[in-house]
C-alpha cells in the first residue's frame, strides 16, 4: 500500500547505480550547499521496510534546513530488485555510488535494524563518502552470538506469511499494534506492502531474498568493521521491555563502543525496535545534534 503522506516539499526519483539498479528514492528539504543548508542526511531502512518508513524523521530534518534523502535499498519498495548484490559488499557500494551520485559531500548516514549494520559497514569501507553514521537500534547485531547455527536463525527469524492477507486486515493489525505511532509511521509501515488488485497484499521484499540478506547479517561481524570507523558514531539503541532481550542489547552496545574510535551512545526507554517511527521528532533531534557535532570538527 503506498498511501500519500502531506505535501513536505518532497520529490521522488529513482538513481542508477553500479550493475544499472535503480534505486528509488524520496528527497526533501533544500538542495545541498544552497545558502543557509545544513549537512545532508541519508536515511537507510531496514531488512523488509522501506523508506517511507522515515517520513516523519526526514520531515523534521528538512524543516531544520537538512536537504534528505530517503531510500529503497535494492529488493524493497520501488527499487529494482535483482536475483543477486545482497551481501554488504554489494549494498554498501550502492550507497557510495548514491551518495556520489547526489553530488554530497560526507552526509550524515543514518540506518535502522540491518540498516544500521550496511551504515556501519559503509563507513568502515568507504570512510570518504560519510561525515558521521548514526545506527538506529541496529549497528550491533551480530546474530551468531543468539543462534549457533545458521538453521537455528534462519528458522527463528523466517517471517511470516502474509501474501494474500486483505489490505484492510493489515492495516487494522499495525493500527492496532501500534496505537501509539503517529500517522507518518502507519503509513510508512503499510508502504512494506504491494497492495494487489484483488485487494489483498504481498511484501515488496520476496521471501527468498528476505532470506539471503538475512543469511548474509547472520554472518556480519560488526566489531570487525567498528574499528576501521573512524567517523563520528551514533548507537540509537531502543529498550522495547525484554528484560532478557535488553540485557544482550545493552552489552552488545558496550562492545561496540569499545571497538569505535569515535563512538557514543543514546537509548530511547521505552521504545519500539521502529522507534524512527514511533517518535520522529526525537530521533530527528538526535540526528540533528550529531550532524552539529560533526559540522564542529
Amino acid at each position: 500500500m503506498r498511501p500519500t503522506p502531506p505535501d513536505h516539499g518532497e520529490r521522488e526519483r529513482s538513481i542508477t547505480v553500479a550493475g544499472g539498479v535503480a534505486l528509488h528514492v524520496v528527497e526533501r528539504g533544500p538542495v545541498a550547499g544552497a545558502p543557509g543548508s545544513g549537512r545532508p542526511f541519508l536515511l537507510v531502512h531496514g531488512l523488509a521496510s522501506n523508506a517511507r518508513l522515515w517520513d516523519g524523521v526526514a520531515t523534521h530534518l528538512a524543516a531544520a534546513g537538512h536537504p534528505v534523502v530517503a531510500v529503497d535499498q535494492r529488493g524493497h519498495g520501488r527499487s529494482d530488485t535483482p536475483d543477486d548484490g545482497y551481501d554488504m559488499a554489494t549494498v554498501t557500494g550502492d550507497l557510495a555510488a548514491l551518495i556520489a551520485a547526489l553530488g554530497w559531500a560526507r552526509p550524515v548516514v543514518a540506518g535502522q535494524s540491518w540498516g544500521g549494520n550496511v551504515v556501519l559497514e559503509l563507513a568502515a569501507r568507504h570512510p570518504h563518502s560519510v561525515g558521521a553514521v548514526a545506527a538506529v537500534d541496529g549497528g550491533f547485531i551480530e546474530l551468531s552470538r543468539r543462534f549457533a547455527t545458521w538453521d537455528e536463525c534462519a528458522s527463528a527469524l523466517r517471517p511470516p506469511h502474509l501474501v494474500g492477507t486483505p489490505a484492510v486486515r493489515m492495516e487494522q493489525w499495525i493500527r492496532e499494534a501500534h496505537s501509539d505511532w503517529p500517522e507518518s509511521g502507519i503509513r510508512g509501515a503499510l508502504a512494506n506492502f504491494e497492495v494487489r488488485a484483488d485487494g489483498t497484499i504481498r511484501p515488496w521484499l520476496t521471501l527468498e531474498r528476505h532470506m539471503a540478506i538475512l543469511r548474509e547479517l547472520y554472518a556480519h561481524r560488526p566489531l570487525l568493521a567498528a574499528p576501521r570507523v573512524t567517523c563520528p558514531a551514533l548507537l540509537v539503541p531502543a529498550d522495547t521491555g525484554d528484560v532478557a532481550w535488553t540485557h544482550d542489547k545493552e552489552e552488545a552496545v558496550a562492545d561496540l563502543l569499545n571497538a569505535l574510535p569515535d563512538g557514543r551512545v543514546h537509548w530511547f526507554r521505552p521504545a519500539h525496535h521502529d522507534v524512527h517511527a514511533q517518535h520522529p521528532a526525537a530521533v530527528a533531534e538526535v540526528l540533528i545534534r550529531l550532524a552539529e557535532e560533526t559540522d564542529r570538527r
